[in-house]
């Protein structure tokens, strides 16, 4: 008892102390020795931050939750509150990258604030600004003083201690954050364009470009299409074309990416045994002709892949479409898309006069093609808002872990997502089991949103003998995703599987509009798809009471992964 009021009063001194620090009424300096204004020693801040982080920090932004477990505000031992680069994008609607391993460039609207590692000056639209921490890399993640989203975004702190949340709040005048115009060529984030030659393998090249965009500028790198379109589950000749669904089954399977250099293009022939030199765990598929979307996702994130109909072929073709001189295409017609692309910027004041056929306004995407550099400008070309195709279809590589992040996938559904199921209504239950391997802890799950404002809840049997058993599953998470695609949500707590035995993972989900918002894998003659559901275990429900089990009843499977780690390698790591 006695310990628990000494953390008490500790940690209202630190209230204090953190709430005249951010109003700049506190510093080191100005307490002198043998002052009786001297109640604060360094050292609590030690002790209480250790307990804050511990518990984890909650971040609001204008009201909304922002924390991730993978990227977690901490306070440092000074007591400086730190908040790691990539909550940036998702809490603050700010563009966020590091350049040549050292530099921070943050951009929002009219604003540009940058820093290097190692400094506390930030610099905000050419302004220096003193900060009480440095930008400092830990464990891989970059740390920025929280002080510095206040002082170049207009932010306003209140520190609740009682609740370890902190809360933000805007204050400046602005009511947008994306620019006029923005362009990964001019911003140093622009994917390599490559060459498909003569092969119908744009949805590769345009998934694969979209991917690395993803991961620039930190890291550049350049995938192998050869290995997408040979190594996958479809079993399909490269010269017989492609879709996106095709490429997120491979990369959200764990068949790929794998690096360009150990599978080279366009000889015919890919290797075996090649393992993924990461591993995509999230892939959102973005409203149809929302504009906004796609340019919050191209200036936050990464490319977005994207469809049009082209009668050209190659970039040495003709087109009464596209201007050769301009470098910019515009399609008005009535065929389907057949050619995917990768946006990378935008230009709302592209001049409609710029077009062979002048579309009814200004305004246009630009995006990376598969041609080579003879097409465009380099490779780069101008798309109009107003083509009858571009911004249907959209693809985001969304999240993008390192390969030991999860030690093994549990999965049946090779395919992805072929179709869907469920009971006519847009709530359903699903789950999928599996045999657990030696030594192993269930820390994540994975499974299709099949429309907008998603809600699930994701439940865990273990010791599962039987469908009986599923109606005794405990709650391991839940939440809402705004846009559909595949997602892995991280469990709270890692959950510890007997070696050998079975273990159920269950989603409850509920997609507004749907009647069937399970996604499934299946033979289908019309995708000319024959997949395997021999490999699983699936069952679905009404109402999570009475299952039926979707290989005899349904002859699929559904879509739902779950991920693992070993244990003695976690233990290992923690010492």
């Amino acid at each position: 008892m006695r310990r628990r009021h000494v953390y008490l009063a500790l940690l209202a001194v630190l209230t204090v102390c953190t709430l005249l620090k951010s109003q700049k009424r506190f510093t080191y300096e100005s307490v002198e020795k043998g002052s009786t204004a001297a109640f604060w020693q360094p050292d609590w801040f030690s002790i209480i931050s250790g307990e804050i982080n511990r518990k984890r920090i909650h971040l609001r932004v204008d009201g909304q939750e922002v924390t991730d477990k993978r990227f977690p505000l901490k306070m440092s031992a000074e007591g400086h509150f730190l908040i790691p680069v990539p909550l940036l994008a998702e809490g603050f609607s700010c563009s966020a990258h590091v350049y040549g391993g050292k530099r921070l460039v943050m951009e929002r609207g009219v604003t540009r604030a940058e820093i290097d590692e190692g400094s506390r000056v930030l610099s905000v639209n050419g302004k220096e600004v003193s900060l009480e921490a440095e930008l400092a890399e830990e464990d891989g993640l970059y740390y920025l003083p929280l002080s510095a989203v206040e002082q170049a975004f207009s932010y306003k702190r209140d520190w609740n201690a009682a609740a370890n949340t902190m809360e933000l709040t805007y204050i400046g005048r602005e009511t947008g954050y994306l620019p006029d115009r923005y362009d990964y060529r001019e911003a140093g984030r622009v994917p390599r364009v490559k060459n498909q030659g003569s092969l119908g393998t744009c949805w590769a090249f345009a998934s694969l470009m979209a991917l690395e965009s993803r991961l620039l500028p930190e890291q550049e790198v350049s995938f192998s299409e050869d290995h997408m379109s040979l190594r996958n589950s479809f079993h399909m000749d490269q010269n017989a074309g492609g879709e996106y669904t095709m490429s997120m089954a491979y990369l959200l399977a764990w068949q790929g990416p794998v690096l360009e250099e150990q599978d080279v293009y366009g000889d015919g022939y890919s290797p075996r045994g090649l393992k993924p030199v990461c591993h995509v765990q999230e892939i959102q598929v973005l409203p149809s002709r929302d504009y906004e979307a796609i340019k919050r996702a191209v200036y936050l994130y990464g490319g977005v892949q994207s469809s049009l109909y082209t009668s050209m072929v190659t970039g040495k073709r003709d087109s009464r479409y596209y201007n050769k001189s301009q470098g910019a295409y515009y399609y008005n017609g009535n065929a389907r898309p057949n050619h995917d692309v990768v946006i990378i910027g935008w230009d709302d004041s592209y001049p409609r006069e710029n077009f062979s056929v002048a579309p009814e306004a200004d305004g246009a995407f630009i995006c990376a093609n598969s041609w080579g550099g003879e097409f465009g400008d380099e490779g780069y070309f101008y798309v109009s808002y107003y083509d009858v195709n571009i911004g249907i279809h959209n693809v985001l590589y969304s999240r993008v872990d390192e390969a030991d992040r999860f030690h093994h996938i549990y999965q049946s559904d090779l395919c992805g997502w072929v179709g869907q199921l469920g009971y006519g209504r847009e709530n359903a239950y699903f789950a999928n089991v599996y045999t657990a391997g030696k030594g192993e802890e269930l820390v994540a799950a994975g499974f299709y949103a099949t429309g907008p404002d998603t809600s699930y809840e994701v439940y865990v049997v273990t010791g599962f003998e039987g469908s009986a058993q599923l109606g005794r599953r405990r709650r391991t998470a839940s939440g809402k995703l705004k846009s559909a695609g595949f997602y892995t949500i991280d469990f709270e707590t890692p959950i510890v599987l007997p070696d050998g035995e079975k273990f159920a993972v269950i989603v409850n989900i509920t997609t507004p509009g749907s009647v069937h918002p399970v996604a499934i894998e299946y033979n289908s003659p019309d995708k000319k798809l024959k997949a395997d559901i021999s490999d699983g275990e699936g069952y679905i429900s009404f109402r999570g009471t009475s299952w039926e089990r979707v290989e005899e009843s349904q002859k699929c499977n559904v879509c739902l992964k779950a991920y693992t780690r070993d244990r003695e390698r976690e233990e290992k790591h923690e010492r």
